[in-house]
């Protein structure tokens, strides 16, 4: 399935997005829309928004081993000490701020 994505318009009470299709991909959509009793965008937002949300939370979410995760829990208790170049950096930090 080709789609040709054309720019999102922005309108106050909320967002407007307009792709092009082969027709028979839009008349797919339309008629497994009206077998649900919806209007195509209906459908369509149904059906990708918590697709979207999966895509958002996986791309976010950070998985760590039972091992790495102890790691990062000693290492929060027990920072290691600065190094030189952190020292470095926290000084000119305070100077710009």
């Amino acid at each position: 399935m080709s789609l040709a994505f054309a720019p999102a318009v922005t309108a106050p009470e909320g967002g407007r997005i307009e792709f092009r299709l082969p027709a028979e991909e839009k008349a797919m959509l339309a008629r497994a829309a009206a077998l649900m009793n919806m209007d195509l965008t209906t459908f369509i937002l149904r059906k990708m928004l918590p697709e979207a949300r999966a895509v958002i939370e996986n791309a976010e979410r950070l998985a760590l081993s039972e091992r790495d995760s102890l790691r990062v829990l000693a290492l929060l208790e027990n920072p290691p000490p600065p190094t030189e170049k952190l020292r470095r950096a926290a000084k000119a930090a305070r100077r710009i701020t």
